[in-house]
């Protein structure tokens, strides 16, 4: 069974969908339906490894699809009007994390991830039942209604096990590691998780959300817990004996091999018809329902395009990303109305989103209509950028400049109502339109009609019938463009000035209707990784835009980050910090040390300011930030770096993520900053000049390259790094005084392109010179340099412009 489970599980790490379905005996029974969990794609695999555990263990954790009725949702604990002494207290009631905080009055006695708890789960030789979720995760929700509020499960739990409750986004090495075995032996993966551990922290029962009782002859969860304390109490050893088998088969999948032969052209090129073949012409995307903003796919599909703009191929990339890029602008995952962009799309449509607002997806949104305006100077994908920020800067942001993580799916559909609803704060009855809009008219059209031609809303409803729980879209609209602007403005004979007025009228007045209705729960936690990626979706808003509000977003994030979330003495970075209730910022009493995602993240978001407002001071921050990440994460045998430091002795595991998914890989991300910074490190004191950041991104490539060769869409944000490597990056050098508008202009003409992976310097001849070919001149000029060859300097901008565009694959 070893060989076998390794194998497989090896398998499993390179994606091999052929195993989906995989048990050790034919009758091997298993239901999985859609929208049973919160699933961010973090994890793409399908497949199945039933062999790591016995069969009776494993009663199915999908079942969602499976009960006609609405599950009505209470407030979480801590948004309801409390009597002063709560009925329940646990441990999680001195903790900062929302999530921890919904569950500290649940009469589960639960522990945070301490020593504490690890200590007492050895002491009384208990299993540990840990629940891993997020404050805006709907079926986490459901899980603390049905299950943890229930006395007596929670007698069960309490009895039998000690109870661990985490924040996978406080912890998110604990959370991949104990997703990983999740998705190994079920298949599938999600949150809620639900993992059984033995007192040495080894998983060796999982799942995700589970029903409270037996149903259709599966067994709910309290019948699980009830099997689990049994096998315990019968048997400790094999069950033992099995958390130290899989363990060894997890290390030995995840382990990367040595290898001596860089990818090449044949490896983006695979991925490139890997994405061709998975897109979706209808309305954009790749694959079919749910669908997710895949951000690193657009990022690789992008930089293909801009190698050379005049490849067929590369058209189509560019194509794939724009039709997608519109048709979800125009579909129910954006706001129409409070701005902003849904976490991913039940249908194929676009239409009906799992209504959560994620920072992570505005900041690397943001980037992509950027980068898709770079591409084509259309108005519609700035104005797309402007929406997202004024999202995020009306809604998710501390007033001393940081990004809160997110706001909920769910809340309540009325002030007063006792449920909560999912989508209650976004969607609309065509009755309540028609009471806010049929006594508008222009040229004998009511705006009411015009509102609902544009945006698709029908009397009763325009949400199909098998999307979401029975009956929960009843009536509902969820806006949705499926036409264009001139299809309203023929049918109802109007100019497009008129039409215009129209649709911002409506907007204003459905924004200020919308603002009255109870607002969703706002997770006012703060992480580092995430507010490095707004850091640069602010900085290169800013600079293709030409926008400089943006920019200064963006420097004041900055300061806000190095503030709250940078030790000076260590130089090194917190994980996250939390919004106290007078304003104030606090990271807890015990602070989370940075993970490799907040060191790389926020290197590239200070990178990106660097070239957007020239100030050296973000340039050195982030070299200094790059020896530390190197330092705690990189390994030096194999190379790559593994997503925590070897601190924490509770992490068992230290694994190197593979997987560009709702957040790209912080290894794809790493190889990025250490080319670029290559680039700028030939002024720096070390005698290799940038040499040794760009040997460390090839010894990451040759770690990563199986992984590149076998499944490369797996990772696309670290193919277009392989592309980065081989072409180099395009150093655009220009030398003047900042203040000379002539230096000023060829800044923009930069700017104006869409080069990935570009590394622009600005050399002022009365400060100290950023590359060592910057020159004092007397007229500003450029220099562009690509494949280790740099072109005269040119004073003209029509000389820049003529450069930069040429193909940066063929210089």
């Amino acid at each position: 069974m070893n060989n076998r489970a390794t194998s497989l599980l090896r398998r499993l790490s390179l994606n091999e969908s052929k195993l989906k379905n995989f048990g050790t005996t034919q009758n091997n029974k298993e239901i999985f339906l859609p929208n049973h969990i919160c699933n961010q794609r973090d994890f793409c695999w399908t497949l199945r490894i039933s062999t790591l555990l016995n069969n009776n263990l494993n009663p199915p954790n999908n079942l969602r699809g499976l009960c006609d009725n609405i599950i009505k949702m209470s407030a979480p604990t801590t948004e309801l009007n409390l009597p002063d002494k709560p009925k329940f207290i646990n441990k999680l009631g001195n903790e900062k994390s929302p999530y921890l905080l919904q569950h500290a009055n649940n009469p589960v006695n639960w522990y945070p991830w301490c020593q504490e708890a690890l200590d007492k789960a050895k002491q009384q030789n208990k299993l540990i039942f840990l629940s891993v979720g997020y404050s805006t995760c709907h079926w986490c929700h459901v899980m603390e209604k049905e299950s943890f509020e229930n006395e007596d499960i929670a007698k069960i739990m309490n009895d039998n096990f000690i109870n661990i409750k985490l924040d996978r986004e406080e912890r998110p090495d604990l959370d991949r590691l104990y997703m990983l075995f999740v998705m190994a032996t079920t298949g599938s993966g999600g949150w809620p998780m639900s993992v059984f551990l033995t007192p040495e922290l080894k998983p060796i029962k999982g799942g995700t959300y589970y029903p409270p009782e037996d149903r259709f002859g599966y067994p709910g969860f309290k019948t699980l817990l009830r099997i689990m304390a049994d096998k315990w109490r019968q048997n400790s050893k094999m069950l033992m004996d099995m958390g130290d088998s899989v363990i060894e088969h997890i290390k030995n999948a995840t382990k990367l091999d040595i290898n001596t032969s860089l990818p090449g052209e044949v490896t983006w090129m695979r991925c490139v018809e890997k994405y061709i073949s998975m897109y979706e012409p209808e309305f954009g995307g790749f694959g079919t329902a749910p669908k997710f903003p895949h951000v690193p796919a657009f990022n690789f599909l992008f930089h293909y395009y801009a190698r050379d703009k005049y490849d067929p191929k590369g058209k189509e990339c560019l194509n794939m990303c724009l039709h997608t890029l519109i048709k979800m602008a125009k579909g129910g995952i954006h706001d129409h109305i409070s701005s902003g962009f849904a976490r991913y799309s039940t249908d194929n449509h676009w239409q009906v989103p799992h209504f959560e607002k994620m920072l992570y997806d505005q900041a690397q949104l943001a980037v992509a209509y950027t980068d898709a305006f770079l591409a084509t100077k259309d108005e519609f994908f700035a104005d797309v950028v402007r929406d997202i920020i004024k999202y995020v800067n009306t809604d998710l942001r501390h007033e001393h400049g940081g990004y809160y993580s997110a706001e909920d799916a769910d809340s309540y559909p009325s002030f007063g109502a006792q449920h909560k609803e999912e989508g209650a704060f976004y969607v609309w009855e065509y009755d309540e339109l028609k009471n806010l809009l049929s006594d508008k008219l222009i040229a004998d059209n009511s705006y009411l009609d015009i509102f609902c031609h544009y945006y698709n809303v029908e009397e009763d409803g325009n949400v199909s019938p098998d999307v979401g729980n029975k009956g929960e879209f009843d009536n509902k609209n969820v806006l949705i463009v499926y036409g264009d602007e001139e299809d309203t403005m023929e049918k109802f004979g109007l100019t497009k000035v008129q039409f215009r007025k129209v649709i911002s009228t409506c907007r204003e007045i459905l924004y200020e209707v919308q603002q009255k209705r109870p607002r969703p729960h706002l997770d006012s936690k703060l992480l580092c990784s995430w507010n490095g990626l707004m850091i640069s979706g602010l900085a290169r808003a800013g600079q293709g835009l030409e926008d400089k509000n943006y920019v200064d977003d963006a420097i004041k994030t900055a300061n806000f980050m190095k503030q709250n979330f940078y030790c000076t003495d260590s130089k090194s970075l917190l994980h996250s910090c939390y919004k106290e209730e007078d304003g104030s910022i606090t990271c807890g009493e015990v602070p989370i040390k940075g993970f490799l995602d907040d060191y790389a993240f926020l290197i590239r978001g200070l990178l990106d300011l660097y070239e957007a407002s020239l100030d050296m001071e973000w340039l050195k921050w982030a070299r200094d930030l790059q020896q530390k990440q190197n330092d705690l994460f990189w390994d030096s045998d194999v190379g790559g770096y593994y997503t925590c430091s070897d601190e924490d002795d509770s992490v068992i595991i230290r694994l190197k993520e593979d997987q560009d998914s709702a957040e790209p890989a912080g290894n794809s991300v790493a190889c990025h900053n250490l080319l670029r910074l290559a680039v700028y490190a030939d002024k720096s004191p070390a005698p290799e000049g940038g040499q040794k950041e760009r040997d460390m991104a090839k010894k990451l490539l040759l770690a990563f390259s199986q992984r590149l060769n076998d499944t490369p869409n797996a990772l696309p944000e670290m193919v277009s790094a392989l592309m980065l490597y081989n072409d180099s990056p395009t150093q655009v050098l220009i030398s003047g005084r900042r203040s000379d508008p002539r230096t000023l202009e060829l800044v923009r003409v930069v700017r104006s392109r869409l080069l990935p992976g570009r590394v622009l310097a600005l050399t002022d001849p009365n400060e100290t010179p950023v590359l060592s070919r910057s020159r004092n001149v007397d007229v500003p000029c450029a220099y562009v340099c690509r494949r280790y060859a740099c072109s005269l300097p040119v004073t003209d901008v029509k000389q820049l412009e003529t450069l930069l565009d040429e193909p940066a694959m063929l210089q």
